[in-house]
């Protein structure tokens, strides 16, 4: 791998970044009293500085990205925005000791939304906002939106690595950068929809844009502690309901839906028409737990509530109205269904995706007919496409590998002092990037009280779970390739 352009590379992502920074330091300075200033200037300075030097001392030269390098660049550029990420809460201090203020980057960037703060109000206006920014960032992909500005081959490249494969398949023939133009005109706009309607519906200005982004990349930071119940505001929660599904649908479909004008791509498409169909089901069955069990006694507050938790899970946010740990066993049973499916790919949610949940039944489906009529021809056909073997294999293969990552971080998380339903739930929410789980990481609870050790673990699974695992197996892969290889091939290849 020519690891020159690799350097250059994440040396624009970090310049990137610093841009970020950068802007919510001039929300600080705009901000009377508010004391977050120092630290985001002095971390857009840090950042910028080591973003800029590769492209100073090192020649990028005329050599087009393979995919390998194009998947370290992805990798490489997660890791290193989450690093310099956690500086301006380190330099802030209060809760953020080193670790907390890592963990609150990678969760924030990877759009998991756990949090280790128990007084999140009392963040200064600026440092808030870099908080929700880079969530919004993480949402569309940080190489998706640094890649606008690449021009040519590389730009392709650099989409296809990081937009999962899954995602672009009902776009089959299409270019990477053109699913990701798509993707992010959507996003944008989806974003602007969603904070106009919020400031319509009675939030200020700040509420409405920092909840808009939040609920667009389906992360689920919020600017309060009780998160969004502590505007009791039903015509918003309404709002951030529609805003959580939309964000949880393939974006290169909303595009051809809204921005094109063609809404039957909606209602043509088997896996959206699947997402919703699970999503209506849920909470029905919610509600009717709910009102059974007599945790409420109006059907409207009911569905209200059972609404807004199973579009939040669902869609991997992290949003809350109610503490769900409070509710009974089979609505709690639905929810944690929920986070493990969640929404579509191509989408901000993460999770394992409806679209392989419908790729790996229907590859089941397939095999017990042809194991009962072997003379039988069958297929899988999905949104009317034949879908390959490779295809359905991919699908069993991450399946399979997420639920492996699952069993094995809640089995640390257990070992290292956790209840069993702690455990295992905050390893569901951290590889899915859904936030909240049950027991003591609840909805209206967080990650403050976990060791140091767990902290760590949880981060390296929220970046496993957004880099969807295989460009992790990918890179370890290709390093290894690299090093096995003998010093003499390894200065031919360079030459």
């Amino acid at each position: 791998m020519n690891w020159k352009i690799i350097t250059w590379y994440t040396g624009v992502s970090l310049l990137f970044v610093a841009g970020l920074m950068a802007a919510s330091g001039i929300i600080a300075f705009c901000t009377p009293g508010d004391w977050s200033r120092l630290p985001l200037l002095m971390s857009a300075i840090l950042t910028g500085t080591v973003g800029f030097f590769p492209l100073i001392f090192v020649r990028r030269g005329k050599h087009n990205l393979t995919f390998r390098e194009g998947n370290s660049i992805v990798v490489g550029t997660w890791c290193f925005a989450c690093f310099f990420g956690m500086f301006p809460y380190l330099f802030y201090g209060g809760e953020f000791t080193p670790v907390n203020a890592l963990f609150e980057s990678v969760s924030g960037f990877t759009t998991t939304g756990a949090s280790i703060l128990n007084d999140i109000e009392a963040l200064p206006r600026g440092l808030q906002f870099w908080r929700i920014s880079t969530a919004w960032v993480g949402g569309v992909g940080i190489v998706t939106l640094f890649s606008m500005i690449v021009m040519g081959q590389d730009k392709s490249t650099l989409s296809g690595a990081e937009i999962s494969s899954v995602a672009r398949d009902p776009f089959a023939g299409e270019r990477n950068d053109s699913f990701a133009n798509r993707m992010l005109l959507t996003y944008v706009s989806l974003t602007l929809v969603t904070v106009f309607s919020l400031k319509l519906s009675g939030l200020e200005w700040f509420d409405a844009l920092t909840n808009a982004m939040s609920a667009c990349s389906t992360c689920g930071f919020c600017t309060k502690n009780s998160s969004i119940a502590f505007y009791s505001n039903p015509a918003a929660e309404m709002v951030l309901t529609v805003a959580m599904l939309a964000a949880g649908i393939n974006f290169g479909l909303l595009f051809l839906a809204i921005i094109k004008r063609r809404p039957v791509y909606i209602w043509k498409s088997e896996t959206i028409k699947v997402f919703l169909s699970l999503v209506a089901g849920a909470i029905v069955i919610v509600t009717s737990d709910l009102m059974v069990n007599g945790h409420y006694h109006s059907l409207g507050r009911a569905l209200r509530d059972a609404s807004f938790q199973v579009a939040s899970i669902s869609t991997t946010t992290g949003f809350a109205t109610r503490d769900t740990t409070l509710w009974p066993p089979l609505s709690m049973a639905m929810l944690i269904i929920c986070s493990f499916i969640c929404g579509c790919s191509g989408s901000t949610s993460g999770g394992i995706k409806i679209d392989r949940a419908i790729l790996a039944s229907k590859g089941i489906r397939r095999k017990i007919r042809v194991a009962v009529a072997p003379n039988s021809v069958s297929c899988v056909r999905v949104d009317g496409v034949i879908r390959s073997d490779e295809q359905v294999s991919d699908a069993y293969g991450y399946i399979f590998c997420y639920l492996l990552i699952v069993v094995v971080f809640a089995a640390i998380n257990i070992a290292f002092g956790l209840d069993f339903i702690t455990g295992v739930t905050a390893s569901i929410a951290c590889i899915g990037n859904v936030g909240p789980g049950f027991g003591d990481v609840g909805s209206m609870s967080n990650y403050a009280a976990f060791p140091a050790v767990l902290k760590t673990t949880g981060m390296l699974e929220m970046l496993v779970g957004r880099l969807e695992i295989f460009p992790v197996l990918y890179l370890l892969r290709s390093i290894s390739i690299q090093r096995g290889k003998p010093r003499g091939a390894r200065r031919f290849q360079s030459r």
